[in-house]
């Protein structure tokens, strides 16, 4: 990655109101030395499964979250990473590109459940939908072993992000939701699609990049990923360009206005409000 001036991102982050640098997303062939991985597991398949060969107990008994090991590397300031042996989550190992096509079971999981079998989650209305879904998301294969996240700063000059994700409350979306617009001139430049946590950081903002848009995403939607989030917070994902291109244009915007000088005083109480300062 081109080194980016330091001094301008601070700038940035400090005329939005965010004390979080965003973390980037990249795939790589080198596994981090430090960071939160799932434990190591046996990625299960649709063959497996149509044979009656998979152990569902063991998966879930070693269920890790993706949002959740981003959680935790948030917290500790350090990189969170997966692979097709450390997915975690069956839900995660298909939105990040190592398993496809995905289980009929998690189609279940997903909406209905199964009678006297499994509790459905209901976040979609039938398998039937939720394989639809499925399909209509349609995650890319995984370009190398490793998924890693990890603050913006800290990539190597040879690494480069292809999606970076802010983490915050009402306010500073709202900036991030105009500045999408000014940078891009694209009047529906954020999206906001069903789906799981993993999926507004990863899986939908690659689809729309495949497509040849530029889009933002919207998240932290998903009921089952609450819990590793802070109250009120949001993810908003953006494609790296359009990451760039907010960092080098946005002393050009309203972010230097006095409407938005109001704006940051609320972000200020937020803070105050949450403990936080």
């Amino acid at each position: 990655m081109k080194a980016m001036d330091q001094g301008k991102l601070d700038g940035f982050l400090g005329a939005l109101g965010l004390d979080e640098e965003p973390l980037g997303m990249f795939y790589t062939d080198r596994k981090p030395e430090k960071g939160f991985s799932p434990k190591p597991g046996l990625l299960p398949s649709a063959e497996a499964e149509a044979r009656g060969a998979i152990d569902w107990g063991s998966l879930f008994v070693d269920f890790s979250c993706v949002m959740g090991n981003i959680w935790r590397a948030r917290r500790q300031k350090t990189a969170a990473y997966f692979s097709r042996e450390q997915f975690g989550c069956l839900g995660g190992a298909f939105y990040l590109g190592y398993l496809k096509p995905q289980l009929n079971f998690i189609a279940h999981y997903v909406s209905s459940g199964i009678p006297n079998q499994l509790e459905g989650e209901h976040y979609l209305e039938s398998p039937a939908v939720t394989k639809d879904f499925f399909e209509t998301v349609d995650p890319r294969s995984a370009p190398a072993p490793y998924c890693v996240f990890k603050a913006i700063s800290r990539f190597e000059p040879e690494e480069q992000p292809e999606v970076v994700t802010f983490f915050a409350r009402g306010e500073v979306l709202g900036a991030l939701n105009q500045l999408a617009t000014f940078v891009t001139n694209d009047f529906e430049a954020v999206y906001s699609p069903f789906g799981a946590g993993c999926s507004n950081v990863v899986t939908w903002p690659l689809r729309y990049l495949a497509q040849g848009k530029l889009k933002a995403v919207l998240g932290g939607w998903d009921p089952s990923d609450r819990k590793f989030f802070k109250t009120d917070e949001l993810s908003f994902s953006v494609p790296w360009e359009m990451f760039r291109r907010m960092v080098e244009r946005w002393e050009e915007s309203f972010l230097t206005t006095k409407t938005w000088s109001i704006v940051k005083k609320k972000i200020a109480r937020s803070r105050k409000v949450w403990g936080e300062e």
